[in-house]
């Protein structure tokens, strides 16, 4: 025993806590910490997986990108000056001779002397197909060259064409045009 204490031992029953009321408060903290991982693990998912889609879209931008730089770069060569004339001459053109323009604010006079182009004869019908995608049915006769039409309001004898041989050999075609005023209204 112990000094200052009476020979009898105490019990005294003291009103306490209820062991149940700390179990309900335990269950909703451990809840509320396992909703916040969860949380957050749907969260890490979903950022990720935006990422990846991030990732992706980038990778076909830079080989977009690409294809259009080389696309572009492609067409710069064909549009150059020596490229087209290049392909004119595979096509059968030649150089035009000395040039002539009207000048319309002046009262259409014409500037310059107009010359025939000039080639080494004969010119050479090209085998390269112009339009490569509008190829003649197997068969089909080539289509008639064109021809001048008098016009609907211009009498038949102003409007017949004449041809005279050119320089060459080459043959020219003049319409020659009715009154200035004419035709019908």
């Amino acid at each position: 025993m112990l000094p200052g204490q009476s020979g009898r031992a105490r019990i005294t029953v003291r009103p306490g806590r209820a062991v149940r009321g700390r179990t309900p408060f335990a269950v909703l903290v451990v809840l509320l910490l396992g909703a916040g991982l969860l949380g957050l693990l749907a969260l890490n998912t979903a950022l990720n997986e935006g990422s990846f889609e991030l990732s992706r879209l980038n990778r076909q931008t830079t080989a977009l990108t690409d294809e259009q730089q080389g696309l572009q770069h492609q067409i710069d060569q064909n549009s150059a000056p020596d490229a087209l004339a290049r392909r004119a001459v595979e096509l059968g053109m030649v150089p035009a001779g000395g040039m002539a323009f009207l000048d319309l604010p002046n009262g259409g006079a014409v500037v310059g002397t107009p010359k025939p182009a000039q080639d080494s004869p004969p010119v050479k019908r090209s085998t390269v197909e112009p339009w490569p995608g509008k190829q003649p049915a197997p068969g089909a006769q080539p289509p008639a060259p064109p021809t001048a039409q008098p016009s609907p309001g211009a009498p038949a004898a102003t409007a017949a064409p004449s041809t005279a041989p050119g320089p060459g050999g080459d043959v020219t075609v003049q319409v020659n045009p009715g009154p200035a005023g004419g035709g019908a209204r």
